[in-house]
């Protein structure tokens, strides 16, 4: 009886691990995507750390972000954002290839805005190889569930501006005083131009290499709406 009583206590502890592993795992993520598909997403796990750390977290949802901002962050963050589903397996092979070229410098990031949605949606930004795995997976959760234009929009009101801004209606009256929705194209080029290290760069007040590349990613606007580049999400 009391080996039977140990077996059957490990096989309640096995079953209860298992229900909860698939909870998390599973159950939570696709409620939570089912239900931000369609309701503005509150909050986000770096909005709260950066909460801890004293940095502040303002955010507001907007349904009005301009096109101007949209065609400017695929035309600097991902080009085939509507070709592909979910990774863009060029721009991974081109940076692993790049960095056996050269394997002193960092790998190169090659994240698709969807693997930077499904990171900023559930994750903390904390480099590890546990992380990288889980936001693969959430990446393809995402992309099952979401339509391209919900998965840019998210992106769009969530991602973090710097200096605790988080979301383009935040950052549009941090560094603007305006709108995300009345961005003019030199704005919304250095908006994406600060993506990559928003909180040691300046939108506001650019130096050298945000004002060209600001330039630069205003002028390819045009670009990306005359290749179709934001198809999916007009």
């Amino acid at each position: 009886m009391a080996r039977g009583g140990i077996r059957r206590k490990k096989g309640g502890w096995l079953a209860r691990l298992v229900l909860a592993l698939f909870v998390l795992l599973v159950a939570a993520p696709v409620f939570l995507l089912l239900l931000f598909r369609f309701v503005p997403v509150p909050f986000t796990p770096q909005m709260l750390a950066s909460l801890i750390e004293g940095k502040g977290a303002h955010h507001a949802w907007s349904d009005r972000v301009s096109p101007l901002l949209e065609r400017a962050v695929i035309g600097s963050e991902d080009q085939n954002f509507c070709f592909h589903h979910g990774f863009d397996w060029k721009e991974i092979d081109d940076a692993l290839a790049q960095h056996r070229r050269h394997p002193r410098r960092a790998l190169r990031g090659a994240s698709t805005i969807s693997q930077q949605t499904a990171r900023t949606l559930f994750l903390l930004p904390v480099r590890s190889w546990v992380r990288k795995g889980l936001e693969a997976y959430l990446t393809v959760l995402v992309e099952a569930l979401w339509p391209k234009k919900r998965i840019l929009a998210a992106y769009l009101n969530l991602v973090d501006w710097g200096h605790g801004n988080f979301g383009a209606e935040a950052a549009a009256h941090a560094y603007f005083h305006t709108s995300a929705a009345r961005l003019t194209r030199l704005q919304a080029g250095r908006l994406a131009a600060i993506l990559p290290d928003p909180d040691k760069w300046s939108a506001a007040v650019p130096g050298p290499y945000v004002a060209e590349r600001g330039r630069l990613l205003a002028g390819r606007i045009g670009m990306v709406a005359r290749d179709g580049l934001d198809a999916c999400v007009r």
